[in-house]
């Protein structure tokens, strides 16, 4: 018999492998599929049954539409578009005019035809002043020196204000990228790459989140931050600017906060706030 000398050495045990924490998005994904089949596109037909699938058209300039989006947080998008052509008569230009044709899903009721502002006169400007010229919008103080460190976080990192460049990035990318300006979330970066160059992000805002919530497109404890990764894993490319115009529309039109009127929802069949059981 041979007996293994004293300071062999003995087998280490295998390290077992640490199983990864599923990624919540997929397995969310994976469940309205097994559970719940069909939800998004019954929703999205329901939705374009009365509202039609409106064809995305580019609304403004990426710099116009991101100050826009600025001004229209936290406040109404009426109030949002007097703050706009006020910074224009006070901050004129000499770019080309646009014509601002909203569409479905916009709060107010358009811009004038206009050259968009000096966006280095507003960068620049005394800072109790742009407060003054924006007051119409609601939170000046607030909005106006978000609205020059934004202006000046681009200058310094291109050499100019123009966003045109987004528009060859990635989505994520794009996204990623406006991001990391101060004040920029996920929903204002996913207006202006959506909106500007029909990049398949999905901007959430607050009624896009709560009719979703109510159906059960999302989690129930899904904030609208997380929203935006939801929608990204479930919807296909071309369905994101028709979902977004809509879902907003309709929580604007129908699906009000308060009372919703429910007898008319063409979503009411699949509508957990309808039925909690609804397939």
């Amino acid at each position: 018999m041979t007996i293994a000398p004293s300071n062999a050495r003995r087998p280490r045990p295998t390290a077992k492998r640490k199983r990864r924490k599923p990624d919540p998005v997929k397995a969310w994904v994976k469940r309205l599929d097994r559970t719940r089949p069909a939800l998004l596109e019954d929703v999205l037909d329901g939705l374009a049954s009365i509202y039609g699938r409106e064809p995305w058209r580019r609304r403004l300039d990426p710099t116009s539409e991101l100050i826009l989006t600025i001004l229209t947080q936290n406040t109404a998008d009426v109030n949002a578009e007097k703050a706009f052509e006020a910074m224009r008569l006070a901050y004129p230009s000499s770019a080309p005019v646009e014509r601002h044709v909203p569409g479905l899903g916009w709060g107010g009721s358009g811009l004038s035809e206009g050259s968009p502002p000096d966006w280095m006169a507003v960068e620049l400007a005394p800072l109790p002043e742009l407060i003054d010229v924006i007051r119409p919008g609601g939170l000046g103080p607030q909005k106006a020196p978000r609205i020059q460190a934004t202006l000046r976080t681009i200058r310094e990192a291109r050499g100019d204000h123009y966003l045109e460049f987004l528009g060859d990035m990635a989505p994520l990318e794009a996204r990623d990228w406006l991001t990391a300006i101060g004040g920029i979330g996920k929903k204002t970066a996913s207006v202006l790459l959506l909106f500007c160059f029909d990049l398949p992000l999905m901007p959430v805002d607050r009624h896009v989140e709560r009719v979703s919530h109510r159906i059960g497109l999302i989690p129930a404890k899904a904030t609208a931050d997380q929203a935006h990764d939801y929608f990204l894993a479930m919807l296909r490319p071309e369905q994101a600017y028709e979902a977004h115009v809509n879902l907003i529309h309709h929580g604007r039109a129908i699906c009000h906060a308060r009372r919703p009127d429910c007898a008319v929802c063409p979503v009411r069949a699949r509508c957990r706030y309808v039925d909690p059981r609804a397939p």
